[in-house]
């Protein structure tokens, strides 16, 4: 899998241009802030349908300006594929081989990608919401269910939350039981189709941790709750905890378990890294976690993903450097640096300098 161009108009710091990549790695190289991340950005925009950065489409949208349009051709082991997308104030429009589609769950897994950037590190040193939303962005590329799952949980998960917060009491608990049943279903999807990514997940990084670290370490990732295996003694399970928690839950006004509640637990040697590890430790697991997220699409989809790493090897060290480049072999990689002499090591790839959002050949 890899793209092959890439069209920036009004997006970002870009009035208009066209990025042409190569299979390997494409280096985007230049002085901070000048438009570097901004493509890097947009890449993974057409491969998910959100921005990395923000949650706001307007926000990418060049200043001064109404619309911007992002567009992308692509070769996968389908065929060539093409993702427009156009973004407005308050709305956008998405077109995949120029047939419009009205559902992000159309546009997820035509072209997968993997984004890494030092912030990145979030997912390991922040709260769950941060591991949540790194199992979230990368099931949902290789699972449709799962993304579809995830909308319609959350949608539920808004109302049961909404009726929690009413004080006729006895509507609350009569209306409780409807909304669960309906929470149930797609929860056991949700945490039946993550168990089996973290079953994946944990061999690939624990592997991959060792060799950025020369085997000094051990990283070790589980899910911090346990569940039943089968998708209905999940929803079973479930709907007794619901059950159960229905004082609870009413006392606090949200809902107290479930999937948007559920955590992974990250170790090194039997200590927490959220808790114990250092910055450098957290930057190994968190380099080792994507990693081993490329083996995965490398396996479930049958192709690599487009792997985009920015701004990553200055958080590393020059052993570390060379280990990540010998892990992306045969990956078409976006890589973002200031010095392309200080991060390949006299490696061939295509170069494109940037600077204040034009390419300057």
């Amino acid at each position: 899998m890899r793209i092959k161009n890439l069209v920036l108009k009004n997006f970002r710091n870009y009035e208009a241009e066209e990025f042409t990549f190569a299979e390997g790695i494409n280096v985007l190289y230049g002085k901070n802030a000048q438009g570097k991340t901004n493509c890097a950005e947009a890449v993974f925009y057409l491969c998910t349908g959100a921005s990395p950065r923000t949650g706001r489409d307007r926000q990418l949208i060049r200043a001064g300006e109404e619309s911007a349009h992002i567009a992308a051709s692509a070769q996968t082991r389908f065929g060539s594929v093409t993702i427009e997308a156009d973004l407005f104030e308050n709305r956008r429009e998405l077109r995949v081989n120029g047939a419009k589609i009205t559902k992000n769950a159309d546009l997820l897994g035509n072209v997968n990608g993997v984004f890494f950037s030092p912030g990145e590190l979030r997912m390991v040193q922040d709260g769950p919401e941060e591991r949540r939303r790194f199992l979230n962005v990368s099931i949902s590329q290789l699972s449709r269910s799962y993304y579809i799952a995830l909308v319609r949980y959350n949608k539920i998960l808004e109302q049961r939350n909404a009726l929690l917060k009413n004080r006729d009491l006895s509507l609350v608990f009569e209306t409780l039981p409807v909304w669960d049943v309906q929470l149930c279903r797609y929860a056991s999807e949700i945490i039946y189709r993550r168990a089996e990514f973290i079953r994946k997940l944990s061999p690939l990084a624990a592997e991959k941790h060792a060799f950025l670290s020369d085997g000094a370490e051990q990283l070790c990732v589980t899910s911090e709750k346990k569940y039943p295996q089968d998708k209905e003694e999940i929803s079973r399970s479930l709907l007794q905890e619901f059950s159960d928690n229905y004082e609870k839950d009413v006392r606090l006004g949200y809902t107290s378990a479930g999937p948007h509640r559920d955590d992974i637990k990250l170790t090194i040697g039997g200590a927490e890294v959220r808790v114990y590890g250092s910055q450098g430790q957290a930057r190994t697991a968190a380099l080792a976690l994507k990693l081993a997220e490329v083996d995965i699409f490398r396996d479930m989809a049958g192709e690599p993903p487009v792997l985009i790493l920015d701004d990553v090897m200055s958080e590393l060290d020059l052993s570390r450097r060379r280990k990540l480049l010998s892990q992306i072999e045969g990956v078409q990689t976006i890589l973002t640096c200031t010095h392309t002499e200080k991060v390949l090591f006299g490696r061939e790839v295509n170069k494109i300098r940037i600077v204040g959002g034009k390419i300057r050949r």
